[in-house]
């Protein structure tokens, strides 16, 4: 079962402008911005609540052709999905599969901080799901 709100994501087009909102106005630091190659995106983790608040995280499509470009063209800037942290994937996978519940993934994929899998909305009462259970040593240090 879930643990806590991870993150909730916002998709944007433009990573450095919307940080000036984020960063500049609001006055959220970025603990890490990093590229994630697997998943076609550059990403702003931005802390939220203390060591074990809960984050926004923004991202940019890196690639006109990924699924995530599809997203955006298709939808425009805002929210994309909410996380929700759980112990183990793989067991919450499985419940998932028990209980007829639509996932978009026939086993865990790799995260920017862990494995995830997500909901499909259609399950979900219209918001793309996603669980992940977190690396141990996931880190909350700044990457550029």
């Amino acid at each position: 079962m879930p643990r806590r709100i991870d993150h909730v994501a916002i998709i944007v087009r433009n990573l450095e402008q919307a940080l000036i909102f984020y960063r500049d106005t609001l006055g959220l630091e970025p603990r890490a911005i990093q590229d994630v190659p697997s998943e076609q995106v550059r990403i702003a983790f931005l802390p939220m609540g203390g060591p074990q608040g809960s984050e926004i995280e923004l991202i940019e499509p890196t690639t006109p052709d990924s699924s995530l470009s599809r997203f955006l063209e298709k939808r425009g800037e805002g929210m994309h999905h909410l996380c929700l942290e759980v112990d183990d994937i793989d067991a919450a996978l499985q419940e998932m599969n028990e209980r007829e519940v639509a996932v978009l993934d026939t086993q865990p994929r790799l995260a920017a901080e862990g494995r995830a899998i997500f909901l499909h909305p259609k399950a979900t009462h219209g918001v793309l799901l996603e669980l992940i259970e977190k690396r141990p040593q996931a880190t909350r240090r700044v990457e550029r």
